[in-house]
């Protein structure tokens, strides 16, 4: 099963499900989870082929979907959840293919389409693959070097959240072979999802900033998720939860209860 980071206790409500999306893992989740853990008993995921979570060849929505159904069923058979990106993707393809283990659904900055975004996400992939992992002793030498292939700090920063430096020689906590094969369908939607519909509740989070998730794409997502409200959080990109933690803490919360 997916490696799990437990938030809160368990209350009357179901758990809260965190689904990061592609390079994230459970720990970039940690301060939104602490915060709605107060409230029920949240559970941030390490993806497939990420953090501590098992590798495997097969990256698809589907089978990620699978995933998050054996975590919900090993925890009471119902919950909400919540998905960013790749892990929205998932989390819309969970609540197609499984709606009666979903009850509340939220995606954050993705649409139920395909984006055609795969160099930079390949290049960030080759950036960590040249990376001379034998010759590296600090986290800050690691970012002196991806710096001469990725130029900007905060997405250096993010990456190498997901180098560990302990426990055995200098590796990266990604497949990163597995996610670069992949690619193309991480960025694609599966057609296995037409046809089904997700009739609960669901909230679709945006960043204003953001060009993930345009207008335009409101009406398809309704084809899917006909119940879909949209609220965009101003001042806020694509990685909303990191730059506006509190007013997605906000948004969650109310639309939870």
């Amino acid at each position: 099963m997916l490696n799990t980071l437990i938030h809160g206790a368990q209350t009357d409500a179901p758990p809260l499900i965190i689904a990061p999306g592609l390079f994230g893992s459970a720990r970039n989740w940690t301060a939104i989870a602490k915060q709605l853990g107060r409230q029920r008993q949240v559970i941030a995921l390490d993806m497939r082929n990420h953090g501590d979570s098992f590798w495997d060849d097969d990256h698809s929505y589907p089978a990620m979907a699978d995933d998050i159904a054996e975590v919900i069923k090993a925890h009471g058979g119902k919950a909400d959840v919540l998905g960013h990106s790749m892990g929205g993707k998932t989390a819309m393809m969970l609540a197609l293919n499984h709606p009666d283990l979903v009850r509340r659904l939220i995606v954050a900055d993705i649409a139920p389409k395909s984006y055609e975004h795969g160099d930079s996400h390949g290049a960030l992939i080759e950036a960590m693959q040249a990376l001379p992992l034998d010759e590296l002793d600090t986290r800050s030498e690691a970012d002196r070097q991806l710096g001469v292939q990725i130029q900007d700090p905060g997405t250096r920063a993010f990456l190498l959240q997901s180098l560990s430096l302990r426990d055995g020689p200098v590796h990266w906590k990604f497949n990163l072979r597995a996610l670069k094969d992949n690619l193309p369908a991480i960025l694609n939607w599966p057609e296995t999802a037409l046809g089904a519909t997700f009739d609960g509740p669901a909230l679709f989070l945006s960043g204003a900033n953001s060009h993930y998730v345009a207008p335009s794409d409101h009406e398809l997502i309704r084809a899917l998720f006909p119940q879909a409200e949209f609220v965009e959080l101003e001042n806020a990109g694509h990685w909303l939860h990191a730059e506006r933690p509190r007013e997605v803490e906000a948004e969650v919360a109310q639309f939870l209860s």
